[in-house]
């Protein structure tokens, strides 16, 4: 083990610490930094695909002459759309599941609540990986087996960022969530 048995927290996930993380302290503000930083990432993520989806409109071919160019040999069609809905589906299925019985920590009286939210929350990101899975997919079928020229292959890379960013931001916001509030009370007798 590359810690010393002092400094062991055997409730700690990873045995190597994150330096930089340790010394950012956010104080009351942690939560509402994390909220809008998922938030951040989930406007770029959207953004950054109907750039492409911008462009891919009003693409033209760039071996045409300008009095008369050629249409573009690739447009963003609904293919395109299908990875961002089902992450965008997984990021909603995720982020409606209360946390709390997903931990199986507050008495609900019913065991089963826990094991649906647990199954919900697998769905959420079965969902979210097979909208990464399917972009990368779409990126490789689409823009890169048939070598397009490269502001072409944009449209691809931008699918694939989109559902990256999607990700990223479900990551954050769970853990933005999962931090204590200032205004909660732990009350144990």
């Amino acid at each position: 083990m590359s810690l010393p048995r002092s400094q062991y927290d055997p409730r700690r996930v990873c045995l190597n610490p994150f330096p930089w993380l340790e010394h950012l302290d956010l104080g009351k503000y942690r939560r509402t930094v994390g909220v809008y930083a998922a938030g951040a990432l989930f406007a770029l993520a959207n953004w950054i695909f109907l750039d492409a989806c911008i462009i891919s409109k009003h693409a033209k071919s760039p071996w045409g002459s300008p009095e008369d160019p050629a249409p573009a040999p690739v447009h963003v069609t609904f293919v395109d759309w299908i990875p961002g809905i089902c992450s965008l589906l997984g990021f909603l299925v995720i982020n409606l599941i209360d946390k709390d019985r997903v931990r199986g920590e507050d008495s609900f009286g019913d065991a089963r609540a826990v094991w649906r939210a647990r199954l919900f929350l697998f769905l959420g990101f079965a969902l979210m990986a097979g909208g990464l899975a399917g972009s990368v997919t779409v990126l490789v079928l689409k823009y890169i087996m048939p070598e397009y020229p490269e502001m072409f292959k944009y449209y691809g890379y931008a699918n694939v960022s989109q559902n990256v960013a999607l990700m990223l931001a479900v990551v954050v916001l769970w853990m933005a969530q999962n931090t204590p509030n200032e205004y909660e009370y732990n009350l144990t007798l």
